[in-house]
């Protein structure tokens, strides 16, 4: 059972719980239509329930969801729903960022300052379920906004999506697109031509940086080391993977295990040998 403390639109309000007296943002078809405050509401069939309790980078959850225009919060709960369908358990205090994300981003088109994601395709690639998730708000805004969001604006809520599933930091999720990036562009460099992405090899790279970055930042350690193989079966290779790590790590502020550079070697002889027979 809730207590009404505001109605927001006819399909959400903000209500306390008379079980811990906590305040939560409630979602649901009609489910503020006709209502008052200090009205108690039970909740039935499909209604999302966030808690207005955690404090996020962008300000306490109670403010943003008075400050974020309820179709907007909708819009990311739908979002959130099409999450779970596929993850099944995810952080729904993702809600409120992302909901104010749509919300500048619809202003931005809105205004014809949509903004470029150079990285778009790697998060494609590099966060293809999540991007999929993602990608149902094409129709949504469409159909509700008018609006037509393009591919880099879906990309910055695959994002969105990563990190409700991992529960790390968007910034990290970007880190993480970022490293694929500066890795396969010095690749390219390299090899004087652009790489395959649809190749096995090339994604199979794309999933080793993710890993390495992320054993990276938090100082994991791996326990087979093949430096000393790689290095004198494919020292062109080794000194790339080399150059690789050393560049990541003084991008990332952190430093990469010598182990690291042998695995990556390995990942990114695959990927030449697959370019240089095609």
């Amino acid at each position: 059972m809730y207590r009404i403390s505001k109605v927001l639109n006819h399909n959400t309000v903000i209500a306390v719980s008379v079980e811990d007296n906590q305040e939560y943002l409630i979602m649901g078809k009609g489910i503020g239509f006709g209502k008052k405050v200090t009205e108690r509401i039970e909740i039935q069939g499909a209604a999302s329930v966030y808690s207005l309790k955690e404090t996020t980078k962008r300000g306490n959850a109670r403010e943003l969801a008075a400050s974020i225009a309820p179709e907007y919060l909708e819009i990311a709960n739908i979002v959130l729903q099409e999450a779970e369908k596929v993850f099944e358990t995810i952080d729904r205090n993702i809600l409120f960022p992302m909901a104010d994300h749509i919300e500048y981003a619809v202003k931005r088109i809105r205004n014809h300052e949509a903004i470029s994601n150079p990285l778009t395709d790697d998060i494609r690639l590099l966060f293809h379920t999540e991007y999929r998730v993602a990608s149902c708000i094409v129709p949504v805004l469409k159909s509700r906004m008018g609006v037509d969001i393009d591919e880099d604006e879906v990309g910055y809520v695959a994002l969105h999506v990563h990190t409700a599933i991992v529960k790390e930091e968007l910034s990290q999720a970007m880190q993480m697109a970022q490293a694929v990036r500066d890795c396969v562009s010095y690749v390219e460099k390299v090899l004087g031509k652009k790489l395959n992405v649809m190749s096995l090899s090339y994604n199979r790279l794309m999933n080793h940086i993710r890993y390495m970055v992320a054993r990276g930042l938090k100082g994991e350690d791996i326990k087979l080391n093949m430096n000393d193989y790689m290095e004198f079966k494919f020292p062109r290779e080794f000194e790339m993977a080399k150059t690789v790590c050393d560049e990541l790590g003084r991008k990332l502020h952190c430093v990469f295990i010598e182990a690291e550079i042998g695995y990556l070697a390995m990942h990114l002889q695959r990927v030449l040998a697959d370019e240089e027979s095609s």
